[in-house]
Order: structure tokens, then C-alpha cells, then sequence
């Protein structure tokens, strides 16, 4: 049970991740031209497999009762932010995202930018790649390397966000555009509740509590987890239907 769910929650997280990555390199591909965007892609991915194969072993000297106490944490401050805006949008009090609206950003953006040729490369259209993956890819990194740390199975997790990549773009190649019908909301709400469940779920292991039913208690923490931002969405719709119409 808990492989399946580090294996999920490392492909939804990569996936939302990915998606965000993919529409920053089709604005840039189709504005600055293809070579330039690739070529930054390539140079982030090669930076982050630097950046994974320093950390990764790092991280299997760790006691681990030491890192589920340090990786419990960070993930659950990362899990509540994510969690935060999700209840937000999902309650009306902040806009929903809008991969479409972002796409076109990026792309009046890219369009107004000057060009700058250095060695045969679109200056702009390489960097916006280059940056636009490797933030995301940081993201990407920091899940698998703490979930899978964390459980000792770094591979596993890395399945699941490979899976996610692969899937985000292929389907990115095939359609030309931003994915814009992937519901990207309800996936980072469902991510958030994952990620703050583990947080949970590990910081208290590694500061020596014992969960009834070992592992099978993580699906319990999930459900309070999920029934609880449930109700605060609740209660502030509520409060937003109550709240006076401006004049």
C-alpha cells in the first residue's frame, strides 16, 4: 500500500509539474524557434541529473529515523502550500489556473522579446527552456528524491515521475499545445493532501511515534487530511456567499 502510494503521488506531482514545463517550451519553441528551445531543454535536463546524482547518495547515509523527520517536514510545508491555494481556488477566493491564459503570456512575451544570436542560439528561447525545466525539474527532483529516500526506494519514486514526464510529453508532442483540459487543479489539490498525508505520516515516525496498522495508517491520515480541506472549502464558500456584493 505504501509503494503504490509513493508511486502515485510521484506521478501526479511530476505530472502537474511537467505540465507547467511543457507549456513555457511550446511558447519558446513556436516563438523563437525549435533548435534554441531544445537545446535548452537538454542542457536543464543534463544540470538536474547532475544535481539528483550528487544528492541521492547523499541523502542513503542518513539514519533514517533522521530524514522521515527532516523529509516529513519539508514535505509537509511543501503539501500545506500546495494544499493552501487548492482549497483557495477550489472555495473561489483565488482564480483557478489557466494553462491557457498562461500560454499566451508566454507567448506575447516571447514575441516582444529582441533577439540575440550567440553561437547560432536564440539567446531568449534557450534560457526560457532552460529555466522553465529546470525550476519544475527541481520540484520534480525534490519529490522523488525525498519520497524515495524516505522509503528507501528512490527507484520506485523515480518510475513515477519518469511515467509522468513521458506521458506529459508525448501527449504535448501529439497535440502542439498547452494541456490545457488536464483538470491541473484538482490534481495539485489531490497532490497537496498526498504530500502533507506523508508529511504527517513520516515526521511522526521519525520523531518515534508508532502508527496503528503501520503502513495501512497512512490511508487513514489521508482521509482526515482530505475530510478536512473538504470542510474548510466548505466553510469558506459559505463565508464568500455570505460576504457583501461590492456597489
Amino acid at each position: 500500500m505504501n509503494d503504490a502510494l509513493l508511486l502515485l503521488s510521484a506521478f501526479l506531482a511530476s505530472a502537474v509539474e511537467m505540465v507547467e514545463a511543457l507549456t513555457i517550451v511550446l511558447a519558446a519553441g513556436l516563438t523563437r524557434g525549435w533548435r534554441s528551445s531544445l537545446i535548452g531543454v537538454g542542457a536543464a535536463t543534463l544540470a538536474l541529473a547532475v544535481v539528483v546524482a550528487a544528492l541521492g547518495p547523499a541523502l542513503t547515509l542518513v539514519p533514517i529515523d533522521a530524514l522521515r523527520l527532516v523529509v516529513g517536514g519539508l514535505l509537509l510545508a511543501f503539501g500545506l502550500q500546495w494544499l493552501r491555494k487548492a482549497i483557495l481556488r477550489a472555495s473561489g477566493y483565488k482564480p483557478l489556473h489557466d494553462e491557457d491564459a498562461a500560454f499566451a503570456r508566454q507567448l506575447r512575451d516571447a514575441e516582444l522579446a529582441p533577439h540575440e544570436d550567440r553561437a547560432g542560439i536564440d539567446w531568449y528561447g534557450f534560457t526560457l527552456s532552460f529555466k522553465g525545466v529546470f525550476l519544475e525539474g527541481l520540484e520534480v527532483a525534490f519529490i522523488v528524491l525525498t519520497f524515495g529516500s524516505a522509503q528507501k526506494n528512490i527507484p520506485l519514486a523515480a518510475v513515477g515521475a519518469a511515467g509522468a514526464v513521458v506521458l506529459v510529453g508525448v501527449v504535448g508532442v501529439l497535440a502542439r499545445r498547452p494541456l490545457a483540459r488536464v483538470p491541473e487543479n484538482t490534481l495539485k489539490f489531490a497532490v497537496g493532501a498526498m504530500l502533507t498525508t506523508f508529511g504527517i505520516f513520516w515526521g511522526a515516525e521519525g520523531a518515534g511515534a508508532e502508527w496503528p496498522g503501520e503502513d495501512a495508517a497512512i490511508l487513514g491520515v489521508l482521509a482526515f487530511v482530505l475530510l478536512l480541506s473538504a470542510t474548510m472549502v466548505a466553510l469558506l464558500r459559505r463565508r464568500r456567499r455570505a460576504e457583501p456584493v461590492p456597489a
